[in-house]
């Protein structure tokens, strides 16, 4: 019995931000599209993404904004698909959006708006969409021109798992994410593919992820779970002031994301609590001024009680009762000095359960920056966040996958 074959220009691996976007795009050119996700329905990630709003860019992307042993290879992606573009597709389909801190962007109703945006994006433009799909094999083929819609003689067949028959297409466009939170379908998959057709990996981590502790921290941590201020929050020769959050496990909240992605294990991160403060100038001139007050009183007009009675704990615990006069001016100076810099040493990170992104992947060296095809191997693409590029909190991971997305849209 021989087995059947169908034809597409195009296949994209993966129902995500970057596939729909890069689906729609192409499709668009008058390409035949098939998108092929594994999972039940397209577009997890997108719904679940700011806490259900869905953060989709922000007004100020640089090149800065992201992670990659190459820092150059994202600036043509970013330049030839703006956050402007985006912007005004999402205002072209009549999504209604708020501009929350430091630029970022969210829908003010729901995250279903933009994967429902992208999914008439890609219906309009007459892309095929397929879920429950578990590919089994992968092989680039050699036929006759006249067999395919376009006039490349070279192209992918892909084999499905409990389907019978096979799929063909000129352009093979890799976007099945990467590691982090499995449970919305991310997996290594794609990182196979690269493998099997000899392109290089960056070693994989965790980015975007909270930290745990294992010393004096840890029942510290859980006896201030769901207590939240912004600090500045340094590390690796990086610094963040945003909001930090206990959390019965460790340290989270977006402040520690961002460094998050910085961090290796066995480094120390530094917590200014009082960034707006010289804490100890400030500690020293209020015992001149202020001589019969207590320090945790001073501290509790600039930090939660539970937080000062933990430091007290930590660092003056001899002298709780007593008045600021009696601390000598040593150790007012260490204790300012510790809260603008304190020094602490996370165990481990949450790994890639709870990770918003993964760190490393396909090495940019062997991909065109132009248009996301491997420089080695005609036909293949690789877009999003199965790329070695990796960004900031803040909206900067989904503009990431539009504009990789798009310009490998453009070309497939």
């Amino acid at each position: 019995m021989q087995t059947s074959i169908t034809t597409y220009d195009v296949i994209i691996l993966g129902g995500g931000a970057a596939g729909l976007m890069c689906a729609a795009t192409a499709a668009a050119r008058g390409r035949r599209v098939l998108v092929m996700e594994k999972a039940n329905k397209v577009g997890k990630k997108i719904l679940m993404s700011g806490g259900g709003r869905c953060n989709f860019t922000n007004y100020t992307v640089e090149p800065e904004n992201y992670l990659s042993n190459n820092p150059h290879f994202c600036k043509s992606a970013l330049s030839r698909y703006t956050q402007w573009d985006f912007i005004a597709l999402v205002e072209r389909h009549g999504i209604a959006y708020e501009e929350r801190k430091h630029g970022q962007l969210f829908c003010l109703a729901s995250a279903k708006e933009i994967l429902q945006m992208l999914l008439s994006e890609c219906a309009e433009a007459g892309v095929e969409i397929k879920t429950h799909c578990e590919i089994s094999a992968i092989r680039a083929v050699h036929t006759e021109a006249s067999t395919l819609s376009g006039n490349q003689a070279a192209g992918y067949r892909l084999d499905i798992d409990g389907q019978g028959g096979s799929l063909h297409c000129t352009s093979l466009v890799v976007a099945t994410g990467a590691l982090s939170i499995p449970t919305l379908g991310g997996s290594g998959i794609g990182y196979d593919i690269a493998r099997q057709f000899n392109l290089a990996l960056r070693d994989c981590r965790a980015g975007l992820v909270p930290f745990m502790f294992s010393d004096f921290m840890k029942p510290i941590c859980e006896r201030l779970s769901g207590l939240a201020l912004e600090v500045e929050v340094s590390s690796a020769g990086q610094s963040f002031t945003e909001n930090l959050l206990f959390t019965h496990r460790g340290l989270s909240g977006p402040v520690i994301l961002q460094i998050s992605s910085y961090w290796q294990p066995g480094d120390e991160i530094d917590i200014d609590l009082l960034p707006e403060l010289d804490a100890s100038q400030w500690l020293l001139t209020a015992k001149q001024q202020q001589g019969k007050q207590r320090l945790n009183t001073l501290l509790n007009k600039h930090l939660a009680k539970a937080l000062v009675n933990e430091l007290q704990g930590l660092w003056w615990p001899q002298l709780a009762t007593s008045p600021l006069a009696e601390f000598s001016d040593k150790l007012l100076k260490t204790i300012g000095g510790q809260l603008n810099r304190w020094r602490l040493k996370p165990s481990a990170n949450e790994g890639y359960r709870t990770a918003e992104v993964t760190l490393g992947g396909v090495d940019t060296d062997g991909i065109s920056s132009k248009t996301m095809e491997a420089k080695r191997q005609k036909g293949l693409y690789f877009v999003g966040e199965v790329l070695d590029v990796s960004g900031h909190l803040g909206g900067f991971n989904f503009q990431w996958a539009w504009a990789s997305g798009y310009s490998a849209g453009q070309f497939v």
